[in-house]
């Protein structure tokens, strides 16, 4: 086990990726405000790569410091603006397992991130994968308040060049400050979220 740095893990490095989208694939300007995505990620050693080990809780049960951290760092990156679209991803080193990753992306990890943002009422979309340093993964997003909302289906890339190593993991989250650019497919809106059930 390497010497932990951050509660009981040890964290290698920090990752923040931001894009800002002014006008739309054919270029159109934006409809309002830009698109802001923002893509957190830290690199984790994984004290299981190589070894199956049964019972993880020793793994996810700390995990809220974790959260409390990514909340921390994307309200710092957003810089006063409101957040409205999360998701997020694991990326697992070869020597380790997918269950290893997701084990940091469940309910006690991603509350603290709801919080930081200002709730969440919807489940946070989430993927994941086996790679190592150069490997891109597809970062789901979706509203926060309500899975309904079709103008806030979006997909963030990121690539991490020094990440994961064999023995690492990369906890991944992003966030958007809106819908997509120009969005017309109809549902329902954003403005008419009734926030009862993480749907509509």
């Amino acid at each position: 086990m390497k010497t932990p740095n951050f509660g009981p893990y040890h964290i290698r490095k920090w990752f923040l990726q931001v894009e800002e989208t002014l006008a739309n694939e054919p270029g159109e300007l934006a409809d309002g405000e830009p698109l802001h995505k923002f893509v957190l990620a830290a690199a984790i050693h994984n004290p299981y790569a190589g070894r199956f080990e049964k019972n993880l809780n020793a793994f996810i049960e700390p995990s809220p410091l974790l959260g409390a951290e990514f909340g921390r760092r994307i309200r710092e990156a957003a810089q006063g603006r409101a957040i409205e679209s999360y998701g997020k991803a694991c990326m697992v080193g070869v020597d380790g397992e997918y269950e290893h990753g997701n084990a940091l992306l469940t309910n006690p990890a991603a509350n603290p991130v709801r919080e930081a943002v200002g709730g969440g009422k919807s489940w946070v979309p989430s993927t994941g994968k086996r790679g190592g340093p150069g490997t891109s993964i597809d970062i789901p997003l979706a509203h926060k308040d309500a899975l309904y909302v079709r103008s806030h289906y979006d997909t963030v890339t990121a690539t991490f060049t020094d990440a994961p190593n064999r023995d690492e993991l990369l906890v991944i989250w992003a966030f958007a400050t809106r819908g997509r650019l120009h969005a017309r497919l109809g549902g329902l809106r954003a403005s008419e979220i009734k926030g009862q059930d993480g749907l509509v």
